[in-house]
């Protein structure tokens, strides 16, 4: 029986290589402390709670937030202050807390320098706006492993991570069949589902992360816990181009 060959392996950044489900509640705990510092007047959980469900009904990418939530909040919540300086607060300890505390999962940089140094071309497949995921491929130095050609962000190409033709994409710009290329990614709809139906290996990192909780539909070839998981499946089921 032969064993498949992988010669390309592409990897989603939000909650596989990174906690972003962990980053985001700490960033949205600093930018509430800093409000309740500059005079906003509510119960500090109250105010984590309404800020959750602003995200969650406007989507991540929303550049309002903090707009949305003071305009939610009781107006003795604001009466005393300015609703702009509020903002300005949160933003900046929100981006404060990212310039601090945006960092790989030392798992990840162990895995990504171990395959950068195999013949298996590495790249990126994530969904959000170009310029936010480009700047989490920098900070988090993702940028020294992967291939900067197969940076794949669905804001950029024009299609969603749920339509299998991403994948397909990303195969073809890498110039393998898709049957030798590899996805790794904690969502099971976007990533798992999507990739396994355009033809690709999977690999579900089912973390802790907010879909921890969710079942892929289609697959996954493999489940894992953890990135450490990753190349003794690579050495066990799948052989290195040579």
């Amino acid at each position: 029986m032969s064993v498949p060959l992988v010669r390309v392996i592409f990897f989603d950044i939000d909650d596989t290589l990174y906690s972003s489900t962990e980053f985001a509640g700490r960033a949205r705990e600093a930018s509430i402390d800093a409000m309740l510092a500059r005079g906003l007047r509510i119960d500090r959980e109250k105010a984590l709670v309404e800020l959750l469900r602003v995200v969650e009904e406007f989507g991540s990418n929303d550049g309002h937030h903090f707009q949305r939530l003071l305009h939610r909040l009781p107006k003795a919540a604001t009466a005393e202050v300015n609703p702009n300086l509020l903002v300005s607060a949160g933003m900046m300890a929100y981006h404060e807390t990212k310039w601090r505390e945006l960092r790989l999962r030392s798992e990840a940089t162990d895995v990504l320098k171990f395959l950068a140094e195999t013949p298996v071309a590495l790249g990126v497949v994530t969904a959000g706006i170009t310029s936010k995921q480009m700047e989490k491929v920098l900070r988090l130095g993702i940028d020294q492993w992967v291939d900067p050609s197969l940076i794949f962000i669905t804001d950029e190409v024009g299609i969603a991570k749920t339509n299998p033709k991403l994948y397909t994409l990303a195969a073809r710009k890498a110039r393998v069949p898709v049957s030798e290329a590899m996805h790794v990614g904690d969502h099971p709809t976007r990533d798992v589902n999507s990739a396994a139906q355009a033809g690709l290996f999977t690999v579900w990192h089912r973390g802790s992360g907010k879909y921890a909780a969710l079942s892929p539909k289609k697959g996954p070839d493999h489940t894992i816990s953890g990135l450490r998981e990753l190349p003794e499946i690579l050495a066990t089921y799948y052989r290195l181009e040579s």
